[in-house]
């Protein structure tokens, strides 16, 4: 698979691929020739996998961390009327 081809795959089509490569090494049906080219294929998309895993965590502690930020700077709600009750008080039904 070129290069350019494979920065393309997403993640779901990169472990695919890696699948389809394995299952032809455990079945033996790739030659000394062949093998050496899928290694070098599997290598490059195990990279890929990688890198798209790195960029998704990244992306969701910025996320994470926006999140927390806009709770703290945002002010707590005020109790509503009427719901304020003294400790120890049971709540009449």
């Amino acid at each position: 698979m070129e290069e350019k081809n494979r920065a393309e795959l997403s993640y779901s089509q990169a472990i695919s691929r890696l699948e389809e490569i394995l299952d032809l090494i455990e079945r033996g049906e790739a030659d000394i020739d062949e093998l050496s080219a899928l290694v070098e294929e599997a290598a490059g998309l195990v990279s890929l996998c990688r890198r798209k895993l790195t960029q998704a965590e990244m992306q969701v502690k910025r996320i994470t961390e926006r999140l927390e930020r806009e709770k703290e700077e945002s002010p707590a709600p005020p109790a509503p009327e009427g719901n304020s009750q003294e400790e120890g008080e049971e709540v009449p039904f």
